[in-house]
């Protein structure tokens, strides 16, 4: 018997992925816009320099003296007071003015510093809008010439979203 061996020789190809491909869509949502408009300046009020001294105005508009100055009427007196609105569930910062500013009648200068917010960073605006007060410190000299006394230029609160 004769057996005969038969060889065959097969060359199977392997099929192997090369690349695939996936989706995707983009989107983007806009929020409403932060701002802040002022609504009430600061003021205050009457003062009567006497020996000079300090006058406290809180965010509260509760108006507090140290020294010789003697408050006087409180016609006019309000803390700075402005409305933020914004995106309903957003948190944001407020800067408040970081230096020392000047009141002026031409003549003479009293400085104002020390500013306080009613509010703190990282506040929640709730209902798409917020009011914030904002106080400061007045320096009053002793004898100071009578008159009105106002800022040279306006004083910046500046609010933005974490």
């Amino acid at each position: 018997m004769i057996f005969g061996i038969c060889m065959l020789n097969a060359t199977y190809g392997i099929l192997a992925q090369t690349s695939a491909t996936a989706n995707f869509t983009a989107s983007a949502t806009i929020i409403q816009p932060i701002t802040i408009t002022t609504t009430s300046d600061m003021n205050f009020a009457n003062i009567d320099a006497k020996t000079g001294g300090q006058i406290i105005l809180t965010p509260d508009n509760i108006r507090t003296s140290s020294g010789g100055v003697v408050l006087a009427g409180e016609e006019n007196l309000s803390a700075a007071t402005f409305i933020v609105t914004g995106q309903s569930g957003y948190t944001y910062d407020i800067s408040l003015p970081e230096d020392i500013y000047t009141l002026s009648n031409g003549i003479e200068n009293m400085v104002i510093n020390n500013f306080t917010s009613s509010i703190s960073n990282g506040n929640l605006i709730a209902d798409e809008s917020q009011i914030i007060r904002v106080g400061a410190t007045l320096n009053v000299n002793a004898n100071q010439t009578p008159g009105f006394y106002s800022t040279p230029a306006p004083l910046n609160v500046t609010v933005n979203y974490n």
